[in-house]
C-alpha cells in the first residue's frame, strides 16, 4: 500500500489510480433539515455547495475527506430503499476506467465529461453496476481538490 503524500490518502488501487469512495449521494425532501442532522448530530461539515431551490446540492465532509452529497428536490415521506442515488469512486483516470467498465458489459449512462460544481472543475462519468446500481467515477481536475 502506498501513501499519496500530496493528499495524505492511501493509494492501493492500481486500476482507479487513487481509489476509495469520493461520495455517496442522496436526494432529500427536507434539504436544510438533512444538513442540520448530518452536521449537528454526526459532525459532518459543509465543504462545498451549489445550485438553487430544488437544484441545490452540498458536499458534506464526513471527517476523512469522503463526502455525503445531498441533493434537494426529493419526494416527501419515507422511501422503501431510502434516498440513495449513487456511489462515487475517486479516480485519476475517468476515461480509462469508464472504458474498462464498458468492456466488462456495464451500461455507461453518462459518458466522461468535464463539469463545474459551483466553480470547481471535475471530470466524471456514470455507469450501472451488475444489479443496476449507479456508479459515478469522480476526478478532481482543478487546483481546489474535492
Amino acid at each position: 500500500m502506498k501513501i499519496d503524500e500530496g493528499r495524505c490518502r492511501f493509494v492501493s488501487n492500481a486500476i482507479l489510480r487513487g481509489g476509495g469512495f469520493h461520495h455517496v449521494a442522496i436526494r432529500v425532501f427536507d434539504f436544510e433539515g438533512t444538513i442540520r442532522f448530518y452536521s449537528d448530530v454526526l459532525g459532518f461539515t459543509v465543504r462545498h455547495q451549489w445550485g438553487e431551490g430544488d437544484k441545490r446540492a452540498v458536499l458534506l465532509d464526513t471527517g476523512d475527506g469522503n463526502y455525503l452529497e445531498v441533493f434537494a428536490g426529493g419526494k416527501e415521506g419515507q422511501k422503501p430503499e431510502g434516498a440513495f442515488l449513487h456511489l462515487a469512486l475517486r479516480t485519476e483516470d475517468v476515461d480509462g476506467v469508464t472504458e474498462r467498465a464498458r468492456a466488462a458489459g456495464a451500461e455507461v449512462t453518462v459518458e466522461p465529461k468535464n463539469v463545474e460544481l459551483g466553480g470547481i472543475p471535475v471530470r466524471l462519468s456514470f455507469f450501472k453496476g451488475p444489479d443496476g446500481e449507479l456508479i459515478e467515477l469522480f476526478q478532481s481536475t482543478g487546483e481546489d481538490k474535492l
